[in-house]
């Protein structure tokens, strides 16, 4: 594997394939001006399952617009009122589905403390793929989490705006680390990119947008819709939490893992980098972030445990995806590496 530490592509990627009624209007759309194309209306939304592959790619091709969009794509449409109201549509269905099956905390305390023990016997795919998963498997557990980490902190940012005092200081410290802390060179993303070109993989932002699964689509849906969202500031900090916690151990696993298939110092630097790191970061959001939002917001608390509560979910959804694929010997993407 190169250990050559190349520039991350900037070109746009056109626009994923639909799944589905609402995905394949909203596609169609997209190509026109706004104003001249009709978008998904009706029971393709309505009736949609929330999550699923149509409305979850749906749902992230509306919240590309905010990012780095798509080739072809009017910037207009990003904040065009009739695709702000289907964006609407989706996320409330999606949304409502979260707030029935994941919630099962309304004190963030609780919530938060049952993330600082990690079990004796773990069994999530970070454990797999140091322990016995094969190589193929790491590069599409790595294709799948391109979706997000070639993104990586940029839907927490939203919620700096939204805090006040020493919630909003320990908030925007985290996310200086995050982008670099000056470095253009250091940004995660971009060691990200370095991590995929050094496992044969294409570092294009969104390349395999089309492969991934619908929960992985949910993923990185839910962290735009919190982010997007002010009433949901307290969810994304809970969230953003959870994240926080949960990954200095796994990221040390997927070190190992890495090391185990004698991947280069690029590859691995991104793990290492987030073990010390994040170790940090959790200390600064769960005393610097929650605790300082619910001293100013106290009404929040129930809103910051969803957050935990939604991120667990989703979470242990994809992988019990992957796993279930992988412990059968099948590809967990949509379109086999």
């Amino acid at each position: 594997m190169s250990e050559t530490r190349p520039a991350n592509p900037t070109r746009l990627m056109s626009l994923p394939t639909a799944r589905g009624e609402a995905s394949g209007a909203l596609v169609d759309a997209l190509v026109r001006e706004p104003g001249s194309a009709k978008l998904p209306v009706g029971p393709s939304l309505q009736e949609a399952d929330p999550y699923g592959g149509d409305l979850q790619l749906a749902l992230y091709v509306c919240y590309e617009l905010h990012y780095q969009s798509f080739s072809g794509v009017d910037d207009a449409w990003e904040w065009d009122p009739d695709l702000l109201r289907v964006r609407q549509a989706l996320e409330r269905r999606f949304l409502a589905a979260l707030r029935s099956d994941a919630t099962t905390h309304d004190d963030p305390d609780t919530a938060v403390a049952e993330l600082l023990v990690e079990p004796a016997d773990g069994t999530g795919v970070s454990h797999y793929l140091r322990d016995e998963g094969e190589l193929w498997q790491l590069r599409e557990y790595i294709a799948h989490r391109s979706l997000y980490q070639l993104k990586e902190a940029d839907p927490h940012v939203w919620v700096i705006p939204r805090l006040r005092g020493q919630a909003k200081a320990a908030m925007a410290a985290v996310e200086y680390d995050e982008f670099g802390a000056g470095r253009g060179e250091r940004v995660h993303a971009e060691l990200f990119a370095d991590l995929m070109t050094d496992l044969a993989l294409d570092p294009a932002y969104n390349h395999y947008l089309d492969a991934t699964s619908a929960r992985m689509l949910a993923v990185v849906n839910m962290m735009s819709l919190l982010g997007l969202h002010r009433a949901l500031r307290g969810a994304l900090v809970g969230h953003f939490a959870t994240v926080e916690i949960t990954s200095s151990p796994a990221s040390d696993r997927l070190a190992q893992a890495l090391r185990r298939f004698g991947a280069g110092e690029a590859a691995v630097f991104f793990y290492t980098e987030h073990v010390e790191a994040d170790a940090v970061h959790e200390q600064v959001v769960r005393h610097g972030v929650i605790d300082e939002l619910l001293k100013r917001e106290p009404g929040l608390a129930a809103d910051v445990a969803f957050g935990v509560d939604a991120t667990v979910f989703l979470e242990d959804r994809l992988a019990e995806e992957l796993l279930g694929a992988w412990r059968e010997g099948r590809s967990s993407l949509r379109a086999p590496l």
